[in-house]
């Protein structure tokens, strides 16, 4: 039995390491860089959204229906170790997670509840995003 997790850690803030040294006109382009995922001399805060056991995620995985561009982006964290969720994959998960809700567990349904909240949040602000990883207990 795998005693590791997956962590989904959602996108909480972002902030500079020192915004002083940017010049007022800059100010438009500090921003905007901020929006689109520069990272240059920013710093992401990421908040664990919620733990699932690796095989129960390998199960919840397993129901999105086979050979799908949904089940494929979500097993990549057991090939890869890691994924990010942004909102390029907001409407293909949210589609094939809703497609499937009925055959769900009951905990399986609260997982996806939980992923549909925050694809939500990801498309009303498209800077937010999740990471997904493997985590030793």
């Amino acid at each position: 039995m795998s005693t590791d997790n997956v962590v989904f850690y959602t996108l909480n803030q972002k902030f500079l390491d020192s915004d002083d040294d940017v010049p007022e006109q800059s100010q438009q382009v500090m921003y905007y860089s901020l929006a689109i995922g520069h990272h240059v001399g920013v710093i992401d805060c990421l908040k664990t959204l919620m733990h699932v056991p690796t095989e129960d995620y390998r199960d919840w995985v397993a129901q999105l229906p086979e050979g799908g561009e949904a089940r494929r982006k979500m097993e990549g964290l057991l090939r890869f170790g890691e994924i990010t969720i942004d909102s390029s994959h907001v409407q293909l998960l949210a589609q094939a997670w809703s497609a499937i809700g009925e055959r769900l567990t009951k905990i399986q349904s609260e997982w996806t509840q939980t992923l549909m909240k925050a694809l939500h949040a990801i498309d009303k602000e498209p800077a937010i995003y999740l990471i997904v990883r493997r985590r030793d207990a």
